[in-house]
């Protein structure tokens, strides 16, 4: 049985006295799982090479802010500026800082990823305690460490997992925001509305973070959701006394200060690809097109069982009514505070849902900022709906099947990783190429695909777009595709004679150096003496 667990099996369902002292027990059971999540999280989290292009491109961007200097406008091979908003890549290189670590591998990229994953987690206990009860914050920590699409994101070097964070942290210090008794707050408790303050600035930042993570959506459906709420809740004056100068000043600071860096810097292609194609294009088809069920199957698949039981939460929390009784007793304003919770939870996921749906560019990694969420859902949930018709049971239930789930999760992730990266090793091929070519030599990349940004990671050098044909390189190395290779050879081939094509090549002066049968397949050429 896991400790706390019990709990809440002793007070009435919806309407229990909120008992958010932590006991001794408690706090080891929260203790434990943050243990087990710290080792979920970093289990062989660096033995899979980098080998997807979408994790590569952050890990060059990570590289060049490490090991170069380059803290503002990290440039990518062949001299394009990296056009994601930096927070990920700073919090990466925070990390590296702190460590003392001055070159970028696979562990520490992923750390970065890692360390907020094991924030949210324990963000996520943290409001449960205080909105629902102290068993339903440890079955919330379980919730999130059995799912796999959080785990599996904890463990991916990109930027989700920051921008999931941050969204949660806006909607908890919302909630936390919120005061239970308009009038009657600051008599019962003097030290609530300074603490209230604290989160309203602590709000303002969490969602200025957010676009800083990922874009102007980071903010925009924490709000979306937030105002949705407060009209249906009847509560819309809330917007007048959060939205002040001072705390929106602070937002829009915060959110603006890349963009204005790009401004100032003249960096327009880079403002163009960011708000142009990443964020208003995508649901124009800039970035291609997937139909507009594509997230019914990641809805309810991608984290089976759990993500199963999410839809009947949502629909219970949607439908959540806050007891509005100022004479309600402490109970009664648990039951408020836990369904207030609710509503709002469920307000963005399914706003999320819709949201993402309508654009013609779809990831199932946009998904990722609605587990908090839905693991505070599943929680209060099980209270309100499982336990009165099943008793205790149905929470152990939950409880077990989450330890089995976390305990496949150590095992099958490494695994799953390694796996993955079967059949080409860009390592191997980066460590022939820097052999042959020398350290100090020039390296220019010719018809050589976006797709092999790991590459660019490993070779870990400065190198070249080449947009001149082969005939006409500069002095130096060239790395290009076998086919690119050929085409030369058939170009400088006059006809039919007693040298190979590839022999007639090789006496240019345009040499062949070396062949990489991969995959990836390459070739490495030498220009010059």
């Amino acid at each position: 049985m896991t400790p706390g667990i019990e709990d809440n099996a002793r007070v009435p369902a919806g309407g229990r006295a909120l008992a958010a002292r932590a006991t001794p027990l408690g706090i080891f059971a929260a203790l434990a799982i943050l243990s087990a999540g710290l080792a979920l999280f970093l289990h062989r989290l660096g033995t899979a090479e980098i080998c997807g292009a979408n994790e590569a491109v952050e890990a060059l961007a990570v590289q060049r802010m490490v090991e170069r200097g380059q803290l503002l406008f990290p440039v990518e091979s062949g001299g394009q500026p990296m056009y994601k908003p930096p927070l990920f890549h700073w919090s990466a290189t925070a990390n590296d800082r702190l460590f003392g670590l001055s070159k970028v591998t696979e562990f520490n990229l992923r750390l970065a990823a890692a360390t907020y994953a094991l924030a949210g987690v324990g963000l996520t206990m943290a409001f449960a305690l205080t909105e629902l009860g102290p068993s339903s914050a440890l079955l919330c920590g379980l919730i999130l460490l059995a799912s796999y699409q959080y785990v599996s994101q904890a463990r991916f070097g990109r930027v989700d997992m920051t921008l999931a964070f941050f969204e949660t942290l806006a909607l908890f210090l919302f909630l936390w925001w919120v005061p239970d008794r308009p009038r009657a707050v600051a008599r019962e408790d003097p030290g609530g509305e300074k603490r209230r303050e604290w989160a309203r600035w602590l709000l303002a930042g969490a969602l200025g973070c957010a676009v800083l993570a990922k874009g102007p959506v980071g903010a925009l459906l924490p709000l979306l959701a937030i105002g949705l709420w407060s009209v249906v809740a009847k509560r819309a004056g809330l917007a007048r006394r959060l939205i002040t100068p001072g705390p929106a000043a602070l937002t829009v600071g915060i959110a603006s200060s890349w963009y204005a860096a790009c401004l100032i810097g003249r960096h327009y292609g880079v403002l163009g690809l960011q708000l142009g194609a990443e964020n208003f294009g995508r649901f124009f088809g800039a970035l291609g097109r997937m139909p507009s069920w594509y997230y019914a199957g990641p809805l309810l698949l991608n984290s089976v069982p759990l993500s199963l039981l999410v839809p009947f939460a949502v629909f219970r929390g949607l439908r959540a009514q806050a007891l509005a009784s100022t004479a309600a007793a402490d109970d009664g304003r648990a039951s408020e505070k836990a369904n207030r919770a609710a509503q709002l939870l469920a307000t963005f996921w399914l706003l999320s849902v819709i949201f993402f749906s309508l654009a013609a560019y779809k990831r199932k990694a946009y998904l990722l900022p609605l587990w908090p969420a839905a693991a505070v859902l599943v929680a209060w949930w099980t209270e309100v709906s499982l336990v009165p018709r099943f008793g205790a049971s149905a929470r152990r239930a939950l409880a077990a099947t989450c330890v089995v789930m976390i305990a496949i999760n150590f095992f099958f992730l490494p695994w799953k990783e390694k796996r993955g990266c079967e059949g080409s090793s860009y390592r191997a091929v980066a460590a022939a190429v820097n052999r042959a070519a020398g350290a100090g030599s020039t390296l220019s990349l010719y018809r050589i695909d976006s797709g092999l940004a790991p590459l660019s990671f490993y070779l870990d050098r400065r190198t070249a777009i080449l947009n001149v044909p082969l005939a006409q390189a500069p002095p130096g190395y060239i790395l290009t595709t076998p086919a690119a290779w050929r085409d030369y050879a058939t170009q400088r081939s006059a006809g039919p004679g007693a040298l190979s094509m590839l022999k007639r090549a090789a006496n240019s002066d345009l040499t062949h150096v070396l062949t990489i049968p991969g995959p990836p397949a390459l070739v490495l050429l030498h220009r010059g003496k």
